[in-house]
């Protein structure tokens, strides 16, 4: 089996780079299940239902979400959509869902979503001890499991990798929009990678206009983020399982 994780989409481009590119990519690798984090598919910010449509449009299994899953109010009103997870860290009065189950090929697949704590400036429970305890009552009733984790600092991502290493198939980060290049297998068997990257404008600062963000840089004066334009990239990473024992038999980064 093969699961193809596509990183961050950044405003409409995304979504068109998305639908431009995703049925080849899914044809030449044979991908199986596919993740794609959609919080930034609004305008940067957020998701709206038009978003979310476009992107489940492609024959994507789950979006997952991060530190801009409230910053569209409209996400109200579709929370609860199987194919839609948010991070599991959120206190457990919020709406919508930390984890999903979904069947593929026989198969059941866990996809978990987590939200980092270091330099994120977010009230959320700790994800190690969240994730735990989700792994706890999960595990003897899937085959697979999947982590995305939306975080910050490379530091929190890799101990939560050293953390959930033999615990889950793989986890994979977000948030960033740079694709690092340390795919690698841990030494129990889970996937890793600090972040995907991303999938929207390839000349930018994180997917936004580089005049803007030098301004903001330079004069350390306040400005609207406006997402770039022009040529696009998708970012992704695909974990091939082996179909006998469910075990991660590789990890490939992707750049389109």
């Amino acid at each position: 089996m093969k699961i193809l994780a596509v990183g961050d989409i950044v405003g409409n481009s995304g979504i068109v780079k998305l639908k431009k590119g995703l049925a080849k990519l899914r044809e030449d690798e044979k991908i199986d299940f596919i993740i794609v984090n959609g919080e930034n598919s609004s305008e940067g910010m957020g998701i709206t239902s038009k978003n979310f449509d476009d992107i489940i449009s492609q024959n994507v299994d789950v979006v997952t979400m991060g530190n801009h899953t409230w910053g569209k109010k409209e996400i109200f009103s579709f929370i609860d959509n199987p194919k839609l997870i948010r991070p599991a860290n959120y206190p457990e009065s919020v709406l919508g869902k930390g984890y999903g189950i979904y069947k593929c090929k026989n198969k059941k697949i866990a996809v978990i979503n987590l939200l980092g704590r270091v330099g994120m400036n977010i009230l959320t429970d700790n994800p190690f001890i969240v994730v735990e305890n989700i792994i706890k009552e999960i595990s003897s009733k899937v085959d697979i499991i999947i982590v995305d984790f939306h975080a910050e600092a490379t530091a929190e991502k890799e101990a939560m990798g050293y953390f959930l290493d033999g615990k889950v198939t793989a986890i994979f980060g977000t948030h960033t929009h740079v694709q690092t290049a340390d795919e690698t297998i841990l030494p129990k068997g889970t996937g890793y990678i600090t972040d995907i990257g991303m999938t929207g404008p390839k000349n930018s600062v994180i997917g936004m206009s580089t005049e803007v963000a030098l301004k903001r840089f330079i004069t350390a004066l306040p400005e609207r983020y406006k997402i770039a334009q022009g040529e696009t990239k998708l970012n992704a990473v695909i974990f091939e399982i082996d179909d006998e024992n469910n075990k991660l038999k590789s990890i490939k980064r992707v750049q389109k």
